[in-house]
């Protein structure tokens, strides 16, 4: 057989000899689908119907096309692999000395050194081996940044690469304490005068992000830093293009792909805008972390997941360097296989997946390029807010807190009614899995304060997304016996298996076990086995047209036998029973008040 050859011209437009489709015929197409589910508006409204909105308040469209690209340019990292930095924070100089000639030998290019539980005066022999003209060290001190910067720069030979790590206005935010650059811009002359390779200070803005912030809030509090800094250095001599030579930023990256992607790309072009207005070097020298908000004490072997995702978004999304934290980085201090798991996790994304070897690849999108356009002006305009407000030290007084609590109370409210799920926690709980224990140490769990409170000692609060779930989960397992609910599963098994599975995942999730009926419709049958059961709270779990039929007379019989309280799983209004469980519904509540019932004291 012979194969006639092709022209390129043929494969030039691979749309060619299709009909053109339109915006209009998609929105005809999705309002004929909106409708079955009980939508009643016309075609024109199928795109606002099915927009949804960040916390930000961004629109993020079901469809784009080309008319979404914006017109803004778009700074870029060059391609090649990034900075895999690893982070070492075990008090112990001689195990963080190990772990670090480990990750070095392994692929990590650069260390991230958290001196609030290494003491400085420990840097040597920290250090010792470790070649700091090719592993550039990123140093993280708090309030002993000048101590430890100076135990650093005795160690520092010529080429010395990395930062000192000095943020006064981050050690705001964590601890409540007084702004003071004093410190930091004279760390920042003498390196640029001695240290070339060495950058001085680090606009950190994981706290707001850790206290529940939104990414455009992020990203405005950043540009408010990087621009207070910029202001103080230059006030004390440094050229321009020296301060900003002085500033590395970092964000957090999340699981949320494309939002993490927008977020470092939007940060790139605020930060130009920035170097525009003042005439600086335009480039922004990003450190991404995987965020601590969204990691998991239960089912902590999801962090993987979660992290993997995170960490592709960062690299996609053009950070100069990554840190994937530790699948167990919750629970204390990492071990030697969750910190060669995160180390992999990258080497897997530059190496083997190749997503360095292209300059924003993400460039082109339509959704991403629009994505990246929108929150940078809503964070431009968060950072115009702050600047009114007289700056970033300022503004920490209140302007910020208050801003980041009320985002705080959205993102929770969307936890407990699990609009924003936790795969393995407030979704797809394990009630047998086995307990991981670490040793303890300043990890994610030794710091966080809550999802209302307070930093240690002041500051904004440190929050992660499954506490209050997991706190359930910490009662219940201490009870003599697990909490349990009876589930009350009327009809054959077709008829009740998804809302069954749907009661028992919304109970696992606070730590309750469910027992179940078994397929019936005699309510006398499913009292006996509710009376053997021995709990005082029932969920009746069947099809609308089963409840209808049976669900007053199961209530009626389960009243009897004893119980106080009677779910529902799904809709609708049936006699005998207290409320309805369905998606959406306030998880937390219920969980709260099913613990109420069953005595737990909370």
């Amino acid at each position: 057989m012979t194969v006639p050859p092709v022209e390129l011209d043929d494969l030039a437009d691979p749309a060619a000899g299709f009909p053109q489709a339109t915006r209009e015929q998609w929105r005809t197409l999705a309002a004929e689908v909106l409708r079955r589910s009980g939508w009643d508006g016309s075609p024109g409204e199928a795109e606002a119907a099915l927009t949804t909105t960040t916390y930000d308040g961004v629109a993020v469209a079901p469809l784009y096309d080309a008319a979404d690209l914006p017109a803004a340019p778009r700074p870029t990292r060059a391609p090649g692999p990034w900075d895999v930095r690893q982070r070492h924070a075990d008090p112990d100089p001689a195990v963080t000395r190990e772990a670090i000639h480990a990750d070095l030998e392994n692929g990590v290019t650069s260390l991230w050194l958290d001196l609030s539980a290494i003491d400085p005066a420990a840097l040597p022999a920290v250090l010792d081996g470790v070649l700091l003209d090719l592993a550039p060290v990123v140093l993280d001190a708090g309030p002993r940044t000048a101590e430890a910067a100076e135990a650093f720069l005795r160690l520092a030979v010529e080429g010395a690469a990395g930062n000192l790590g000095a943020d006064p206005i981050g050690l705001a935010a964590r601890t409540g304490a007084t702004v003071d650059t004093g410190a930091a811009v004279a760390l920042a002359r003498r390196c640029a005068v001695d240290h070339p390779g060495l950058r001085a200070i680090t606009v950190d803005a994981l706290p707001y992000h850790d206290a529940g912030g939104a990414d455009a809030e992020e990203l405005g509090c950043s540009v408010a830093t990087g621009v207070a800094y910029l202001r103080a250095l230059t006030g004390a001599g440094l050229t321009v293009e020296q301060a900003f030579g002085q500033l590395e930023f970092r964000y957090a990256a999340t699981a949320d792909q494309f939002l993490t992607i927008a977020k470092l790309r939007a940060a790139r072009r605020l930060w130009a805008r920035v170097a525009e207005v003042v005439g600086g070097p335009g480039a922004q020298l990003q450190h991404a972390v995987t965020s601590s908000a969204m990691m998991t004490v239960r089912d902590p072997w999801v962090n993987m997941l979660r992290t993997t995702v995170a960490c592709f978004a960062a690299g996609v999304g053009g950070a100069d360097a990554v840190t994937v934290q530790p699948f167990d980085a919750c629970l204390g201090l990492p071990d030697a296989f969750a910190r060669r798991i995160a180390r992999n996790t990258q080497a897997l994304l530059v190496e083997e997946a190749n997503v360095a070897r292209v300059a924003d690849p993400a460039g082109g999108s339509w959704y991403v390029e629009r994505l990246s356009d929108d929150l940078a002006a809503r964070a431009w305009e968060w950072f115009q807010e702050i600047e009114r407000a007289g700056g970033m030290a300022a503004a920490l007084e209140r302007l910020v807190p208050e801003r980041l609590a009320a985002t705080r109370a959205g993102r929770v409210d969307n936890l407990a009614h699990r609009r924003d799920p936790i795969t393995g926690v407030s979704e797809f709980p394990d009630l047998k899995e086995r307990p991981v224990s670490r040793r303890p140490g300043p990890g994610l769990a030794a710091t966080s304060g809550g999802a209302s409170g307070g930093a240690p000692g002041g500051g904004l609060p440190v929050t992660r997304y499954a506490e209050e779930f997991e706190a359930l989960r910490d009662l219940a397992d201490a009870q003599p016996s697990r909490p349990t609910v009876f589930l009350a599963t009327i009809g054959p098994v077709a008829a009740h298996t998804a809302r069954a599975a749907f009661a028992a995942n919304l109970f696992a999730a606070g730590g309750v076990a469910t027992v179940t009926s078994g397929p019936g419709t005699d309510p006398a049958a499913i009292a006996a086995a509710f009376r053997d059961c021995g709990t005082p709270v029932a969920c009746l779990c069947s099809s609308d047209r089963l409840y209808g039929e049976h669900a007053a007379a199961v209530a009626a019989a389960l009243r009897e036998a004893g119980a106080r309280t009677i779910w529902l799983a799904g809709k609708g209004e049936y006699e005998g029973v207290d409320a309805t469980l369905y998606a959406g519904c306030d998880a937390l509540g219920v969980l709260r008040a099913t613990f109420d019932e069953l005595g737990v004291d909370r």
